[in-house]
């Protein structure tokens, strides 16, 4: 069963100190407040933590669809325990939401690839897209946009000459839930074994998305408010679901906002158009105000960077500084170096295993 959800020889090598303590393989595929599903080697079972990680895994740690983890089953298979999470390859990431100390908050984990969903109505909002595309782009996986319910919009021209010039080269797909159009363009963005998540906020047609790749209805969804022309709120806790021809789609709930969680690099190269004018101001150390050969307040001035652009790029820079701001730099610190040894452990066995180039 595991093999079918991306289990490899490559894996079970990697897994081999923790079969030694006899321990089982297995993938969280459904994720609610602490309760887990998971695919095992017996099957499709429920979990829980063990006390002894649940006391000592720190912030970002703890297990979410699309982790591969260690379990114990016990003789009667009634449920698992969870011991351990294996190093992520990738992980989606944002600033958890409310008030408090920063927080991370991962929300999908060992993905290929990342569909950016917004659809051709009233929820379309290009600086969200943005927001959306650096903190892909942050987490390895290959950004895909997609913007759904084609079959309401009669002319698609004005959304595609807004959103295309944003991308930078990422794949836009114009998609139907309902008609069809464009579910095969989707669906050849993955191959089978593979995992692509759904990011979006409530109502955009995510889960119509993962019925229509799977060809039945696999996920509840909702209709159309007749008072903003935007979905109804369906999706209540992250699914990982495989696909009948192998693909594995994992489907999320709407983010009511997106904050930036360690996204400096995925801002970088969400705006390199900015980031390069930057380098050829006249002073290594201009601020883009009224310093003389500014090449950012020329580009504004003549048309050649969009002035709503800019700002977002402003506002997403001290996001970010003011989350450096907040957070006990110590803490941060070790927490970014717990990060990092993670993602370069999960991508060195990933090479191993012959998953990257």
């Amino acid at each position: 069963m595991i093999e079918r959800y991306g289990w490899s020889q490559g894996l079970q090598d990697d897994f081999q100190p923790h079969a030694d303590q006899g321990l089982s393989p297995a993938r969280v595929t459904v994720q609610r407040r602490g309760a887990y599903t998971l695919i095992t080697p017996q099957g499709e079972m429920t979990s829980h933590l063990s006390g002894r990680f649940a006391h000592e895994a720190k912030e970002g740690e703890y297990p979410v669809t699309g982790d591969w983890v260690a379990v114990s089953v016990p003789p009667d298979k009634a449920g698992a325990t969870i011991h351990a999470v294996l190093p992520r390859r990738n992980a989606f990431t944002r600033k958890a939401a409310g008030p408090g100390r920063p927080v991370a908050q991962v929300v999908a984990a060992n993905i290929e690839v990342a569909f950016l969903v917004t659809s051709l109505n009233a929820d379309r909002n290009a600086r969200r897209i943005e927001r959306y595309l650096a903190t892909a782009l942050e987490s390895g996986a290959a950004p895909v946009v997609v913007l759904t319910k084609a079959d309401l919009c009669a002319d698609r021209a004005p959304a595609l000459a807004e959103i295309e010039p944003l991308t930078r080269g990422v794949p836009v797909h114009v998609v139907s839930a309902v008609s069809g159009e464009g579910i095969e363009g989707l669906r050849a963005c993955f191959a089978p074994g593979q995992t692509a998540v759904l990011l979006g906020s409530s109502g955009v047609g995510k889960s119509s998305l993962v019925n229509a790749l799977a060809g039945t209805e696999r996920m509840a969804t909702g209709g159309i408010r007749e008072d903003d022309a935007r979905g109804r709120h369906t999706t209540t806790h992250r699914e990982l679901v495989l696909l009948p021809d192998g693909r594995l789609v994992l489907d999320t709930p709407g983010m009511r906002e997106l904050g930036l969680w360690d996204a400096e690099a995925g801002v970088a190269e969400a705006f390199d158009d900015i980031e390069a004018l930057a380098k050829t101001c006249r002073f290594t150390d201009c601020r883009h105000e009224a310093e003389p050969g500014c090449a950012v307040r020329a580009a504004l001035e003549d048309g050649r960077l969009d002035g709503d652009r800019w700002r977002n790029w402003i506002k997403l820079q001290r996001e970010l500084a003011h989350l450096s701001r907040r957070e006990d730099p110590v803490a941060r610190a070790a927490t970014r170096k717990v990060w990092i040894q993670r993602q370069k452990q999960g991508r060195a066995a990933a090479k191993r295993r012959g998953d990257l180039e």
